[in-house]
């Protein structure tokens, strides 16, 4: 796992990754995260504006703008996948975000099965924000996390037990996921203990497995938020991400 850098005009450090986003973030000293959700997902172009207007009335640049959570209309192939994160990065580099090929926001982008976006919307984002008082603990986002390592090649050939949904191959899938998340709370210098928000994003029941993978780890202390959606690439069955911020607004 890549050492955490600074994104100094955006107050918040963040874990180097692929271009389409970091690993997480997590706020600098004297600063928190603060997380929106839309109560009406909006579409990529209006939730934009609205993170502009957002930010500007609460007196924040446009670099503050550190994770969003996507979702999308179906898992894309590889190939649709690269060219919607060329699109979708292009309003981070109007931002003065996304340089050179380093995206220091992180991201979770997965597909719900029920209430289906006619398009790639936008379901929550998060931001920094001056600390209102002493930190009693760290804020912080882990971006989202599918059963294969992050690289080059296709996703099919780096894919944990591919095409395979059956219990044993279930309980590899999570618990290379799970130890994903581990490894960038750690890269961090965070833990299970920080988290606030754990959440997992698959259609195949994972109810089995939710003691010996995930209350043996110390993933339960905060709970476990399970949406019923796909990760955003076809092949992939379990994907998880884990929020830390200060606080959350429904808007």
């Amino acid at each position: 796992m890549s050492k955490a850098l600074r994104f100094e005009p955006g107050n918040y450090r963040f874990i180097p990754s692929v271009f389409q986003y970091s690993a997480g973030i997590a706020a600098e000293d004297g600063f928190e995260v603060e997380r929106v959700r839309l109560h009406r997902p909006l579409p990529l172009t209006e939730a934009f504006a609205f993170v502009e207007r957002h930010l500007a009335s609460l007196g924040r640049p446009s670099t503050a703008f550190a994770a969003c959570e996507l979702r999308s209309p179906a898992p894309f192939t590889d190939q649709g996948f690269t060219a919607f994160n060329r699109l979708y990065v292009e309003a981070l580099e109007r931002w003065g975000i996304y340089r050179d090929g380093v995206n220091p926001v992180a991201r979770t982008n997965v597909c719900p099965i029920y209430d289906v976006p006619d398009e790639p919307v936008v379901f929550a984002f998060s931001y920094t924000i001056p600390a209102r008082g002493p930190a009693d603990r760290p804020s912080f986002v882990i971006a989202g996390g599918g059963e294969a390592p992050e690289g080059d090649g296709p996703y099919r050939d780096r894919t944990v037990r591919y095409g395979e949904t059956h219990p044993e191959a279930l309980r590899e899938k999570v618990d290379f996921v799970l130890g994903e998340m581990e490894r960038r709370l750690a890269a961090l210098g965070l833990s299970w203990a920080d988290a606030v928000n754990p959440q997992a994003y698959t259609v195949y029941d994972i109810g089995h497995l939710l003691g010996p993978c995930f209350g043996s780890r110390g993933a339960l202390r905060p709970g476990l938020v399970w949406h019923y959606a796909r990760p955003p690439v076809v092949g992939l069955d379990f994907e998880m991400d884990v929020m830390g911020p200060t606080r959350t607004i429904v808007a």
